[in-house]
């Protein structure tokens, strides 16, 4: 059983509402089970997002940008596994332009056959055209 504290009240300054409120208060006690929970909880998240998330959402917008700048020349690999060079890209046109979107047209030559894909189902582009060309130009100056 526990033994009750003795309150020596050999100070002048401290009285006993004084002493009583300072044993209410715990006197500096430890956050709630409740708080440190949640804050676990937020790092888990935090280090999910930053480790998980976040580079995945950089990798697609660097995919997507990589279709949208697809050009004639460009070999690509395609969701099934085809690789192929591509040949025509037809792209919807809204309000008289050209808009560049995932559901494009995109004819592709592969072997001796000619395929019809959609940009959206470009898993890869290995070799783009206008790299060789960039670096062609640079060794002959």
């Amino acid at each position: 059983m526990a033994r009750p504290l003795s309150l020596t009240t050999d100070d002048p300054g401290m009285t006993s509402t004084a002493a009583l409120s300072l044993l209410q208060a715990g006197g500096g006690s430890a956050p709630s089970p409740l708080f440190q929970l949640g804050i676990q909880f937020a790092l888990i998240l935090a280090i999910f997002y930053f480790l998980m998330i976040r580079p995945q959402q950089k990798q697609r917008r660097q995919h997507e940008e990589s279709l949208r700048n697809l050009q004639k020349g460009d070999e690509i690999v395609t969701t099934g596994g085809i690789i192929g060079q591509v040949v025509h890209i037809r792209e919807t046109m809204k309000d008289g332009a050209a808009v560049k979107a995932m559901d494009d047209q995109v004819t592709i030559k592969s072997a001796e056959s000619r395929l019809i894909v959609e940009r959206g189902r470009i898993a890869k582009v290995t070799s783009a055209k206008r790299v060789e060309a960039s670096t062609s130009t640079t060794s002959a100056s």
